[in-house]
């Protein structure tokens, strides 16, 4: 019988209270382990951190990755993660950079908990049951990935991207019915990347209907003290209006060691480079998003920023 390592991590699923808070391990897992099917050979782990999933960081989801890898090394192949929703993209990508097809993972979460308010029993209405049993049910009957299942959809982990903040359809992304073919590459995790993890800065800007001037100004701010990473989202397919002087600017902030990437705020779709206004991209040498969302380049970014201590590297090895 296949063995599914189900992983709990906090998020709405297993938050009692008014307000809600997630539940202490301790208690939950013994809940958890009443609704879960006979049929099925699951033993509950708790990751290394159980928080509300908007203060999740890279280090969590790499303590997550190193806590799979170990359990990989006992025979377990199949893995389910709850996870809290707020940052579930993020954390469905990251985990598919990092694991690739090494492994059977699929993570889930849901809008309403499991529990009731007391944390005594199981919610009259809740989506939590349907979406781990679809998460179950998904983990050993889908090809070597990591997977977002929710709302009776299992989609690319990379792909996934949260749609609405309060339906149960709450998720969109690239639906593994249509046979997507991703690069899937398994990269261990050591004590030294998530150490590194913790002082990743990665700031994401998106393109306001501003003057050119105004956005000089802001920029020449950020220049002072510039993060690793400075996401630059245009609008449409990636347009963003430019002078010589905002370029030059662009390119001092990259000068201190500063990744500069764009990409597009629009949720999907790819980069393009045929209008007029995007002609500053063949000098400026900055890096040009080829992900599947904001979730799958923020992944991108933090295995690049583990990887390479230089921007010159990031460009050598950008679409490896």
């Amino acid at each position: 019988m296949k063995k599914i390592a189900l992983i709990y991590m906090g998020g709405t699923f297993g938050c009692i209270g008014e307000p809600l808070s997630p539940m202490p391990a301790e208690h939950f897992i013994p809940q958890l382990q009443q609704i879960l099917p006979a049929h099925l050979a699951i033993e509950c782990f708790v990751a290394p951190a159980i928080i509300d999933s908007s203060a999740c960081t890279a280090e969590n989801w790499l303590q997550l990755i190193q806590m799979i890898q170990q359990l990989q090394l006992q025979a377990y192949q199949y893995f389910v993660v709850l996870h809290g929703t707020d940052t579930l993209s993020y954390a469905s990508a990251t985990l598919a950079g990092f694991l690739g097809s090494s492994a059977h993972v699929v993570l889930t979460g849901s809008q309403s908990p499991l529990l009731d308010v007391t944390g005594q029993a199981t919610r009259k209405i809740t989506d939590a049951i349907d979406n781990l049993y679809f998460a179950l049910n998904s983990v050993t009957t889908t090809a070597a990935g990591v997977y977002l299942a929710f709302h009776q959809q299992l989609i690319y982990a990379q792909s996934a991207l949260k749609k609405h903040s309060t339906e149960l359809d709450a998720f969109a992304g690239i639906d593994i019915r249509h046979h997507v073919q991703l690069q899937q590459r398994n990269h261990p995790v050591c004590d030294a990347d998530v150490i590194k993890a913790r002082t990743f800065n990665c700031l994401s800007v998106m393109a306001q209907p501003i003057a050119i001037e105004q956005q000089i100004i802001n920029f020449k701010n950020l220049q002072r003290h510039p993060p690793h990473v400075l996401i630059l989202q245009g609008f449409g397919t990636g347009n963003w209006a430019m002078n010589e002087d905002l370029i030059q600017t662009l390119q001092d902030i990259q000068a201190q060691g500063c990744a500069i990437i764009l990409t597009t705020q629009v949720p999907f779709g790819p980069i393009e480079q045929r209008y007029a206004v995007n002609a500053w991209m063949q000098h400026a040498h900055i890096l040009i998003s080829d992900c599947l969302g904001h979730a799958d380049l923020y992944a991108k970014a933090l295995k690049m920023y583990l990887q390479y201590d230089t921007v010159e590297q990031w460009h050598v090895h950008w679409h490896e």
